[in-house]
């Protein structure tokens, strides 16, 4: 797969997963114990875990008796340390993990990095027991794409133009549900969430985190000017102005089962 743009090794890289994890555990949380499979006794897989703080939750939630895996192409911002807890390093487009193995298989936007999600997602698939549940959440950047006012929309349409080089698929939460029920999964269902925000909040404060990350690329692919994105900086650092967040689309379907 391309690499990863935000990889572990950035400097602010950490504080971003955390206020990530803070920012959509809850929802990613209320999704998985909707599914009526994360219970004691249970295996758990989550791909691409972060920090490992939604993996360290479904840990406690199988315990004593379950065991969640953990997987990762970079484990070193890991420091959870529990009994029914194990952390792999491994890619998913190199096949299933464990396949026919786990109750539940999860994944939070990871697949709009990866160049063959289709093939990702049939990995994550292959890895269900008969009636295991998947839920899949990825970003759908239809809500920005219409942001107030005219400066900020600009940025993003930038940002777009530069994601589409880096071969992320900021539209591809639109597509997980036709895409689970191509590979036979049933009862699928799912919705997309947004949330209001202004400057100085923690979504401010997690995109500032995220631009200045990127900025040497962002100006690099032309894509962007430094004034568009010191006035995009400048919105997140002011309270007063309101906008809407990414749509994080979370989709969930059951294998065929018993």
């Amino acid at each position: 797969m391309p690499e990863y743009v935000l990889g572990h090794h950035l400097k602010g890289e950490g504080k971003r997963l955390a206020l990530m994890s803070e920012l959509l555990d809850p929802m990613h949380r209320r999704y998985l114990q909707s599914l009526g499979v994360v219970k004691s006794g249970a295996r758990t897989l989550e791909v691409g875990c972060g920090n490992g703080s939604i993996s360290a939750w479904l840990a406690r939630q199988v315990a004593p008796d379950g065991r969640a895996i953990a997987v990762d192409l970079d484990l070193s911002l890991v420091d959870v340390h529990l009994l029914n807890l194990e952390f792999c390093k491994a890619d998913i487009m190199a096949g299933p993990v464990e396949p026919g193995s786990f109750d539940l298989v999860t994944a939070r936007a990871v697949l709009h990095h990866v160049a063959d999600s289709e093939k990702a997602i049939a990995n994550l698939v292959a890895s269900l027991r008969p009636a295991g549940a998947i839920l899949l959440i990825e970003p759908d950047f239809l809500p920005v794409a219409i942001a107030e006012p005219p400066e900020v929309r600009a940025f993003w349409s930038g940002w777009l133009a530069w994601s589409r080089e880096q071969a992320i698929d900021y539209q591809i939460g639109r597509t997980l549900a036709s895409r689970l029920a191509a590979l036979g999964l049933e009862r699928i269902d799912g919705t997309a969430e947004t949330a209001m925000y202004n400057g100085t909040s923690l979504w401010a404060d997690y995109w500032t985190l995220t631009v200045k990350e990127l900025r040497e690329d962002l100006m690099s692919s032309g894509k962007l000017s430094n004034a568009l994105v010191d006035t995009f900086l400048g919105y997140c650092a002011d309270p007063a102005w309101w906008t809407q967040t990414i749509a994080f689309t979370a989709v969930h379907g059951y294998a065929p089962g018993h």
